[in-house]
């Protein structure tokens, strides 16, 4: 469940007193200047930049914005190919190759009651009937959350974007901690066909409970109390729904490290103001305490 969550943000903290904060100064070591670092949350209106303090402040101060990727390469002809051929099935197959007979019939009538129309539409079978289960996981997701919240979310206008779309008014360097084929593969390549059916049929299973954590993952957010976060997105459902350790580490915990292995020499370069999603910040192998166990000092900003 945990992990059907994050991806749609493929898509999302470590001391009590700091919990209420989603931004983090990061200083000493070698630092000259400081750096920060924000949570972000792929479902957060774009206004929202105007609630967390010290937010501009740290834009100003800082030379450069780093996200997990850079959002302009995902609208580069060659990264579109990469991200659709990485979320269709192979070899001309569908759905109805992949999936049981149960398991199609309970897509296509989820699809029937949210859409309208079900996988026998032409459109429907062109745009998601050829789709990895994984990939409509992901979009059935976000539609589940749209449908909640009609109006108060615009896909093209996001919290994560805007860092990079601040740099780019500025003429400053925006840069990206992992490639698009990385994330991809992640989302769309790192478990088998089988498990991706899997969690297809968790996510229609178990929608209302789906629903329900999203919204309250989004409360914890707009409420910047990471703690809160880190508890629905460890929430479990059932053995087979919930993620396996090894796919929390390939999601999460495996990223941290690389992300933190890469941040000090970007950071040591110039003040990089650094927008990651927020699920990554908290914990035991979270961003914030592998910075700090890299010996910098880790501040939330209030």
């Amino acid at each position: 469940m945990r992990r059907i969550i994050i991806t749609a943000m493929t898509a999302v903290m470590a001391i009590t007193g700091a919990s209420a904060q989603l931004l983090y100064r990061i200083s000493g070591k070698d630092l000259t200047k400081p750096s920060y670092i924000i949570g972000t949350h792929h479902l957060a209106n774009v206004g929202f930049v105007e609630k967390v303090p010290g937010l501009k402040e740290a834009l100003t101060e800082t030379e450069q914005v780093y996200g997990e990727l850079k959002w302009d390469d995902l609208m580069r002809p060659d990264s579109m190919k990469v991200m659709k051929e990485s979320m269709m099935l192979d070899d001309g197959k569908t759905l109805k190759d992949v999936l049981s007979a149960e398991a199609y019939k309970k897509v296509d009538n989820y699809l029937k009651r949210t859409m309208g129309v079900g996988l026998s539409h032409p459109q429907v079978a062109a745009q998601m009937g050829k789709l990895k289960p994984a990939a409509l996981t992901n979009q059935l997701t976000v539609l589940m959350y749209m449908q909640r919240h009609m109006g108060e979310f615009d896909p093209s206008s996001t919290f994560d974007q805007y860092f990079q779309a601040q740099a780019q008014k500025n003429n400053e360097t925006v840069g990206g901690l992992e490639t698009i084929g990385f994330q991809t593969d992640i989302l769309f390549k790192s478990k088998s066909i089988t498990r991706q059916a899997e969690e297809l049929i968790c996510l229609i299973d178990h929608e209302e409970q789906n629903a329900d954590l999203m919204d309250e993952m989004t409360e914890a957010f707009y409420a910047q109390d990471l703690d809160v976060l880190k508890k629905v997105m460890d929430t479990k459902i059932s053995d087979k729904c919930d993620a396996t350790p090894e796919e929390r580490a390939r999601l999460i915990d495996n990223r941290n490290t690389d992300w933190a292995t890469k941040m000090p020499d970007i950071m040591k370069a110039h003040p990089t103001f650094f927008a990651v999603g927020a699920g990554h910040l908290p914990g035991d192998k979270g961003l914030l305490k592998l910075l700090r166990e890299a010996g910098y000092t880790v501040e939330a900003v209030k």
